[in-house]
């Protein structure tokens, strides 16, 4: 610990600057934490952690363009490429060199606000997402006018260290101004927004998510420190989320007939006609367990065949091309191995 923290520690608590004191603290704690004295931080952030929330009460009236968004507490199961570019992103913000502006792209329902949300809980700090709708207006040059006040609010937030800013979705904001089909009111807010991240206060922390990133405006992109693409999950990846999504389900629910070699499976089958992301995987496995019978251990099963592969379970001969054993077969048809075993082989006497 440097003395000027102690200074400003002093100097804030005398002002009663609550938001500026705990952000002085909060960094004091990760000082400690980075030179190996874990417990003393543990302890320091122990101590600041008597209210629920890095805004105070009194700013909640200024937030006229931002709403806060709940830090994501749920298991976040990302491929290593971009677990490394997450950490990378944490250790920037921790080594407070002025690298704080980043930009997630990557189709719906790749993790990109989730990812954001768990940036938040693990630094300590609280995200507000820009609202656009209150910031976009139909009147000539009014958007621009918003947009400068944004970045003014922005730049004058009493903690700026406890936050991060997101801008979800902007491609809102900020298509392409060379555009012919862009309007020119947007491709003057373009501008604006652009002269605003110019001069983002160092402290903060700005992360903007789009699925549009071929649109967006070249000038845009370069203000940007770093870009992670979160379009790189493979089939093998999709499969380990699937099957973590659905441990950590049956867990929570008390769910106990487990066969992860049927699940595996059914889940292999679905991927083959399907690209799924992990949102998207994520809905139907806990819908799949949501709507399953509790007095047949294997409704689960059935009911995941069908919603992940979009098919109905017709016949044994059907399944077994699909690569079923007897016994799995059994489960999905509802049936005895015995009856699945001479369907089977009647079939094949018919041939």
């Amino acid at each position: 610990m440097k003395k000027k923290d102690v200074i400003n520690l002093i100097k804030y608590h005398m002002e009663q600057n609550d938001p500026a004191f705990r952000s002085e603290a909060t960094q004091i704690a990760r000082d400690f934490d980075q030179k190996g004295d874990s417990d003393l931080a543990e302890y320091i952030m122990g101590l600041l952690s008597t209210t629920n929330t890095l805004v105070p009460q009194s700013f909640d009236e200024e937030l006229s363009y931002f709403e806060k968004m709940d830090h994501n507490k749920e298991m976040l199961l990302f491929p290593d490429t971009i677990t490394h570019e997450l950490t990378g992103i944490m250790n920037a913000i921790m080594h407070n060199m002025g690298v704080n502006k980043f930009l997630f792209v990557g189709k719906p329902g790749t993790g990109k606000t989730e990812a954001v949300r768990h940036l938040g809980r693990i630094l300590k700090r609280e995200v507000l997402m820009v609202e656009f709708s209150q910031v976009i207006d139909s009147k000539l040059g009014q958007t621009q006018k918003n947009i400068t006040d944004l970045f003014h609010q922005m730049n004058h937030f009493p903690a700026p260290k406890t936050l991060i800013i997101l801008f979800d979705e902007i491609d809102a904001l900020a298509l392409d101004r060379t555009n012919a089909n862009d309007v020119r009111e947007m491709g003057r807010a373009t501008s604006t927004l652009l002269k605003g991240l110019d001069h983002v206060h160092d402290d903060l922390v700005i992360i903007a998510t789009t699925n549009l990133y071929k649109y967006l405006d070249q000038a845009l992109l370069r203000r940007f420190d770093a870009i992670v693409n979160f379009d790189c999950y493979s089939k093998e990846d999709l499969l380990k989320i699937a099957e973590k999504l659905s441990n950590d389900y049956m867990n929570k629910y008390k769910i106990g007939n487990r066969d992860i070699r049927l699940f595996r499976k059914i889940v292999k089958l679905a991927l083959e006609d399907h690209e799924y992301m992990p949102a998207e995987l994520k809905n139907r496995i806990k819908t799949s367990i949501a709507f399953s019978d509790l007095n047949d251990p294997n409704d689960y099963y059935r009911r995941l065949y069908v919603t992940l592969t979009n098919k109905s379970i017709t016949d044994e001969e059907t399944l077994r091309k699909q690569g079923f054993t007897v016994r799995e077969i059994a489960v999905l048809i509802g049936s005895s191995k015995s009856s699945v075993a001479r369907k089977l082989q009647e079939g094949e006497n018919d041939e």
